[in-house]
C-alpha cells in the first residue's frame, strides 16, 4: 500500500454495530456510508470489554480485559504496558488527543493527592491532550457561555436539558425536546471544530489524530433538526421476555442487575421507542460531522495520503433485555460498528470474518510500518485491507465483563460472590454462545435457533457435550492468550535470544 502520511482514529461512544444505513438499518448515516463503500467495512466487530475505560484499554493497547486488567471505570491500568500512542511516538508522530479515553492511573509511584488519582477520566499516556472532553467538558461548557448559553458551572448534566415546555415532550417522553444549543454549538460539533483546527494547523506536517464523541452515549439528547429526524413509530421491535420477571429467570447475574437498573423496565413504550429515536438522530449528528472532517481531507488535499478508522468502545441496549446501558453478556452491548479506510486498500469490502478492538492497534501499526509489541492480543487487519483473506483466522468473537464492585461490594453481597468472581467471559461464533461466571453458573445459547438470546441451554442434556466443547475453546483462548511480554525471550549462552510471536 502507498505511504501513509496521516492517521484519523475515531472512536465514538455506545454506538450499535447495525446502526449503519449500509447494512439497511433506518438511521441515515450517508457520510460513514461513504467511507465504507471506499474502504471496508467489519461486519461482525466486537468489543473485548465494557464500560468505557476498560474497552478503550483493550483497544489502545491491543490486550484482552483479562491481561491488562483495568476491568470497571476506574479500576488502574499498568503503567507497565505500551499502547498506541506511545508505540507511534517511536514512529515519529506527536500523537494529539480530542475527547477522552477514561484511562485509570497507575497509583504506584504517585503522591497520594495527585489529582490523577481522584478520577477514572485520565488521558492514555503517550497521547498530547489537544481539547479534553471528559464527563465535566469543561472546554466545551466554556465555550457555550461565551456564546451567551446559560450554562452551569458545576452540574454539567444541565448542559444537556431539554427546552422547556417543547410541543410534544409530555406524549413522547423526556428525550425528545430538542438541546438549549444550536447543532453547530453541539459537543459532537465542537469536537469536530477542534480537529479541523488541529489539522489546520499542522500545515502540511504528518499528523496523528486520536478524535473521540461523546454521542450516542446518553444523556440521549439531540440539537435539532436531528431530535425529530425519526419517528419512534418507525423503530424496531424489543428483543426481549415478555415480562422483567420472566427475563430475569434466565440467570442470577441478570436477575440482580434487572433489579438495579429500572430505567427501561419503568419506562412507557412509547417514551422508549422515542429514545430509540432520539439515539438515531444523535448517530445522524455524529456522522453529518465525520462528513465534514472527510471533506476537508479532500479539499486540502490530505485523503488519500491518510489512513482513516472509526469504531466505538460498545453498544446499548436500548430497551432490549429490558435495560439500557452496556453491562452484562448480551449481543447488543459489545457488537460495534468499523470501518477502515486505508490509502491504496481495496474499496467496498465487506468483511464477514470475526475482528475485535484487539485489533486496532496491530493493525494501525502494522500499516505504519512499525512493529507489532509481543504484548499485542489483537492481529493486525492489513491483509483483509489489501484484499486478501488470511488464512487461519479467528472463528470466535470473545469478551469479558468485570462487575466488581471494590468500594460498595454490591454483587458480591447479593450473589454471594467473592471480589475475583465478579466476572464473566463470553464466547461466541456463528451458531453458539458460552458465557462462564467465575462464581456462578454458566450460560450456553444457541444462536442459529434464538438469535435474540432468550432460552438458555446450559441446562440441557442436549447441548452438555456442545457446551462442554465451548468451554474447552474458551480455556485454551485464556492460555494462548495469557500475559506474554517476556515469554518469547529466553537467556542462555548467547546472551537473550528472542523469538517473534508468530502471528496470523
Amino acid at each position: 500500500m502507498p505511504h501513509i502520511k496521516n492517521v484519523l482514529f475515531i472512536l465514538a461512544d455506545q454506538w450499535r454495530a447495525e446502526c449503519l444505513s449500509a447494512l439497511g438499518h433506518l438511521v441515515r448515516t450517508p457520510n460513514l456510508d461513504a467511507l465504507a463503500a471506499d474502504g471496508v467495512l467489519f461486519t461482525r466487530h466486537y468489543a473485548q470489554a465494557s464500560p468505557c475505560g476498560p474497552s478503550r484499554a483493550s483497544i489502545l493497547t491491543g490486550l484482552y480485559l483479562h491481561t491488562h486488567r483495568s476491568g470497571r471505570n476506574g479500576t488502574p491500568l499498568d503503567a507497565r504496558f505500551t499502547n498506541i500512542a506511545r508505540e507511534a511516538r517511536g514512529l515519529g508522530y506527536d500523537p494529539a488527543l480530542i475527547g477522552y479515553t477514561d484511562t485509570s492511573a497507575d497509583p504506584r509511584g504517585r503522591a497520594p493527592n495527585d489529582p490523577a488519582l481522584f478520577t477514572y477520566e485520565g488521558a492514555m499516556p503517550g497521547f498530547t491532550p489537544v481539547v479534553l472532553l471528559p464527563e465535566q467538558p469543561v472546554a466545551w461548557l466554556a465555550y457555550l457561555r461565551a456564546l451567551g448559553y446559560d450554562m452551569p458551572t458545576r452540574d454539567h448534566l444541565r448542559a444537556y436539558r431539554g427546552r422547556d415546555n417543547y410541543p410534544g415532550a409530555d406524549s413522547r417522553g423526556p428525550t425528545y425536546a430538542p438541546a438549549i444549543y444550536k447543532a453547530e454549538h453541539s459537543e459532537t460539533a465542537f469536537a469536530t471544530d477542534r480537529a479541523l483546527d488541529y489539522i489546520a494547523a499542522r500545515d502540511g506536517a504528518p499528523w496523528f489524530l486520536h478524535l473521540v464523541y461523546l454521542h450516542p452515549h446518553p444523556p440521549y439528547r439531540a440539537p435539532e433538526p436531528y431530535h425529530a429526524m425519526y419517528e419512534p413509530a418507525e423503530m424496531p421491535g424489543f428483543r426481549r421476555a415478555p415480562s422483567v420477571a420472566e427475563e430475569a429467570k434466565q440467570h442470577p447475574y441478570l436477575a440482580w442487575h434487572l433489579s438495579r437498573e429500572r430505567k427501561a423496565a419503568e419506562m412507557p413504550e412509547a417514551h422508549l421507542r422515542q429514545l430509540r429515536a432520539t439515539y438515531c438522530g444523535m448517530i445522524a449528528e455524529v456522522d453529518a460531522n465525520i462528513g465534514r472532517l472527510v471533506a476537508q481531507l479532500k479539499t486540502s488535499g490530505q485523503y488519500d495520503e491518510t489512513l482513516i478508522v472509526f469504531s466505538c468502545d460498545h453498544g446499548d441496549m436500548l430497551g432490549d433485555h429490558w435495560y439500557l446501558g452496556k453491562e452484562g453478556y448480551f449481543e447488543q452491548a459489545y457488537h460495534i460498528p468499523l470501518i477502515v479506510r486505508a490509502p491504496g486498500g481495496v474499496r467496498g469490502r465487506r468483511v464477514e470474518a470475526f475482528t475485535e478492538g484487539v485489533d486496532l492497534m496491530p493493525t494501525i501499526l502494522d500499516l505504519l510500518g512499525g512493529k507489532i509489541p509481543a504484548q499485542c492480543d489483537g492481529e493486525s487487519l492489513a491483509p483483509w485491507l489489501r484484499g486478501e483473506t488470511p488464512a487461519a483466522w479467528r472463528r470466535e468473537a470473545h469478551w469479558e465483563f468485570d462487575f466488581r464492585d471494590v468500594v460498595n461490594g454490591a454483587p458480591e453481597q447479593a450473589l454471594g460472590l467473592r471480589l475475583d468472581e465478579c466476572c464473566l467471559g463470553v464466547i461466541r461464533d456463528e451458531h453458539y454462545k458460552y458465557v462462564h461466571f467465575a462464581g456462578l453458573q454458566p450460560l450456553f445459547f444457541d444462536l442459529a435457533e434464538d438469535p435474540h438470546e432468550l432460552r438458555n441451554r446450559a441446562g440441557d442434556p442436549a447441548y452438555a457435550a456442545r457446551m462442554l466443547e465451548y468451554a474447552q475453546k474458551m480455556l485454551s483462548w485464556r492460555m494462548r492468550h495469557d500475559e506474554r511480554t517476556l515469554t518469547g525471550l529466553h537467556l542462555c549462552a548467547q546472551g537473550v535470544v528472542e523469538r517473534p510471536r508468530e502471528r496470523r
